[in-house]
């Protein structure tokens, strides 16, 4: 039951990727497969920046309520050169997120959002809308993140860090680019490597005690949605971005599908006013959750959902 109700889940995500009406990635990839239908040689840089913050301030107030401020930014990078039949992207996308709560008894700060993730595909043209193209991925966060609900004031339990775990994957395959806001990687050949520097955390994250590494071999899928230049007037100032990456390892459990798919509505109001709506799906075989009674438990499915309102800026 369980591996049907993950290859469901993975085949939805895939499908959910190529409609038309669903999907994109980050604000930075829409922005290149924009730049990817201009025809000039040459390099192409460019970025989006986001910072959000929130803030409560209570006396004596009846209905009660608790002091409190959060700020969340992020910055989308890219780098894109064309020359002739030849293609080098790379992105560069930063997250961090903050919420500080007046006598919070364990922590003044949690953290809310942290994200480092960088991509570089190198392509050149096979025939017609394909690329042998090769792919290098690097995934983790800035700091320490913990679980609050098994943490006291005298003890905060840590389930992260940087590098703790990290993600680096490597592939080299077939890209298929129809038009300028859909691209797919088909990757049979690709290389995956899991990260973890904190001795406590390695068997979290499928990685054996006395090692700080974990590799695997297997096949790897990457879909992007991006666009923005839709035609129905209440769609013209949103931009929809999905990205899915699904690896399966041939080595171990190959049924077992690691899934990370990530979309972002943003609605930009005015020149510098925007609004974000991001969520991230994750499903990972390896990846080890805890029962109520502190005894490993069975993999899970991971979801965040961040909404933001802010300053926005491209350049």
């Amino acid at each position: 039951m369980k591996k049907l109700q993950l290859t469901g889940l993975a085949l939805l995500a895939l499908v959910t990727t190529s409609l038309p009406a669903t999907a994109q990635v980050t604000e930075t990839e829409n922005v290149l497969k924009s730049e990817s239908k201009a025809t000039d040689d040459g390099w192409r840089v460019g970025g989006v920046t986001n910072l959000n913050f929130s803030q409560l301030y209570l006396a004596n107030w009846a209905a009660g309520g608790q002091n409190s401020f959060s700020l969340n930014g992020l910055a989308s990078l890219f780098a894109a050169y064309r020359h002739q039949d030849f293609t080098w992207d790379n992105t560069l996308d930063l997250g961090y997120g903050f919420l500080n709560q007046k006598d919070d008894p364990i922590k003044d700060f949690r953290k809310t959002d942290d994200k480092f993730e960088f991509n570089s595909k190198v392509g050149y043209k096979a025939f017609s809308k394909f690329y042998y193209a090769g792919l290098v991925n690097f995934k983790s966060q800035f700091s320490e993140g913990y679980d609050y609900a098994a943490s006291t004031a005298e003890h905060l339990e840590t389930i992260s860090n940087f590098f703790a775990p990290a993600y680096l994957t490597a592939a080299v395959g077939l890209s298929y680019q129809p038009n300028a806001y859909f691209s797919a990687f088909l990757a049979p050949v690709s290389g995956k490597m899991t990260f973890v520097t904190v001795p406590e955390l390695r068997e979290r994250y499928g990685v054996d005690p006395g090692r700080s590494t974990r590799s695997e071999f297997g096949g790897y899928l990457r879909t992007v949605f991006s666009k923005n230049d839709f035609q129905a007037p209440f769609l013209r100032n949103i931009t929809l971005t999905s990205k899915l990456d699904l690896f399966s390892n041939y080595l171990d459990h190959p049924q077992y599908i690691d899934v990370n798919w990530e979309l972002l509505i943003a609605m930009k109001v005015n020149k510098f006013l925007s609004v974000n709506i991001n969520t991230n799906l994750i499903y990972d075989f390896d990846v080890k959750t805890k029962n109520a009674d502190g005894t490993d438990g069975p993999a899970k499915v991971q979801f965040k959902e961040l909404l933001g309102i802010g300053l926005s800026y491209n350049f």
